[in-house]
C-alpha cells in the first residue's frame, strides 16, 4: 500500500480539477480526479483517500450528498468544500457534519494549501473567504 497520502477531487469543472490536481501532486501528493459524486462513491478508490476535495454544486449527487452518503456509509473522509455559491445554511450543515474548510471559488493556492495540512492532520472547522 502506498504511504503517500491521496487527495480525491471531485469537480464537474475540468479546469477546476486540473488546477487542484497540478497543486496537490506539487506539494507531493497522489492525486486522483472525478468529475461526479457517482464516480468517486464508485471508485476502488475510495477507501484510500486521505482527503476530499469537493465542489458544493454539481448535477446529478451534490457535494452535500456526497458528504451524507459517506457519513451513512461511516466512512470519515477530511473533506475540504469548494464553491462559488456560499450559502451559510450550507456551509453550516457540511462544517456540522464534519468537513475541514469551506473555500469561496475562486480561492488562493495557500488557503487550500493550509485546508489540505488540517485535513491531514486531523484540524479542521474553518470558513475561508478568498
Amino acid at each position: 500500500m502506498n504511504k503517500t497520502p491521496l487527495i480525491s477531487i471531485v469537480d464537474d469543472d475540468s479546469f477546476v480539477r486540473r488546477g487542484i490536481e497540478s497543486l496537490v501532486t506539487s506539494l507531493g501528493y497522489r492525486a486522483c480526479t472525478f468529475p461526479t459524486a457517482e464516480e468517486f462513491l464508485q471508485s476502488p478508490l475510495l477507501a484510500e483517500t486521505s482527503c476530499l476535495i469537493s465542489d458544493v454544486q454539481m448535477p446529478g449527487i451534490n457535494g452535500v450528498q456526497l458528504q451524507d452518503r459517506l457519513v451513512d456509509s461511516g466512512l470519515s473522509i477530511p473533506t475540504i468544500f469548494i464553491t462559488a455559491y456560499p450559502d451559510d445554511s450550507v456551509r453550516a450543515r457540511v462544517l456540522g457534519n464534519g468537513a475541514v474548510c469551506f473555500l469561496l471559488k475562486p480561492f488562493d493556492a495557500q488557503s487550500l494549501i493550509e485546508c489540505i495540512d488540517d485535513a491531514l492532520n486531523g484540524r479542521g472547522g474553518k470558513f475561508t473567504v478568498d
